[in-house]
């Protein structure tokens, strides 16, 4: 709608987790090393960070970067029974299903041992792996890391979710499970230089050669959205559809104070 009235070719901040968006910020690109080092260590792996903090856009770039060299079984809905668990990295592996759970397990074992001598061993990550509904399910999750040589497993698990998925972990009851993560990293809010980047990147590869946002814009739109990317996407694609009502080709605080009243997040500010 209005990509051409600011030169530009595709929208810069929508919605979806489109890897090719991705701002690498200092942490962001150590969130993504770890992820995957812990792939080529086949270790189990944690990523947490406050919604709309970019943990999804990361999972698709690493997942990009995998390519296919190793099969990815990626779970987006983990209200999962344990049973329901194993049936779904069992399908995304193709393999047959069973009646039994031990048959299931036995299945699953005979492939991950086939992938690993093709030198194709697995990926499996949980998204929104904090609404997990029962420790009966973290334990099947910890029961997959089983599946291992004498010198390495035969799977890499990354489970990424909101802050309360760290916490979760972190009761006694969850320890045999805790004490196998080999990675860890929690996502925080951009700063304000990275908030600039992050809209420069944007704007960049969606094609624009010029960015609309004043740096009082800029300062404006952090301040409201406290550096989250989600926030800082739904402000700046509101206040581009003002302006461009309007026939206005820059971009100042007004328009991101109007588009935070619109969207009820005056509360963000401080």
């Amino acid at each position: 709608m209005f990509e051409r009235f600011f030169g530009l070719t595709a929208k810069p901040f929508g919605k979806t987790p489109d890897p090719s968006f991705l701002y690498e910020s200092n942490q962001h690109r150590e969130a993504l090393a770890r992820l995957e080092y812990a792939v080529e260590e086949k270790e189990l792996a944690l990523l947490v960070g406050d919604i709309g903090s970019g943990k999804t856009t990361l999972s698709r770039a690493l997942i990009d970067r995998i390519g296919d060299a190793r099969p990815i079984i990626l779970l987006i809905n983990p209200r999962l029974t344990p049973v329901q668990l194993l049936r779904g990295v069992a399908s995304a592996l193709g393999i047959e299903p069973a009646k039994f759970r031990n048959d299931l397990l036995d299945r699953l074992h005979a492939k991950l041992f086939e992938l690993y001598e093709a030198g194709r061993e697995p990926v499996l990550i949980i998204d929104e792996a904090q609404l997990i509904p029962s420790k009966a399910t973290f334990d099947e999750i910890r029961l997959l890391t089983n599946f291992q040589l004498d010198d390495q497993n035969l799977l890499s698990v990354i489970l990424i979710g909101q802050p309360e998925l760290e916490t979760r972990l972190d009761r006694d009851a969850y320890a045999p499970l805790r004490q196998r993560i080999g990675m860890r990293y929690s996502l925080g809010p951009l700063t304000l230089d990275d908030t600039t980047r992050y809209i420069d990147h944007r704007i960049r590869v969606a094609g624009g050669t010029r960015n609309p946002f004043s740096a009082e814009a800029i300062r404006e739109i952090h301040e409201l959205s406290g550096g989250i990317p989600r926030l800082i996407n739904t402000l700046a694609t509101t206040a581009l559809l003002d302006a461009f009502g309007e026939d206005v080709p820059d971009i100042d605080p007004s328009r991101i104070e109007a588009a935070a009243r619109e969207h009820r997040m005056e509360a963000a500010r401080g």
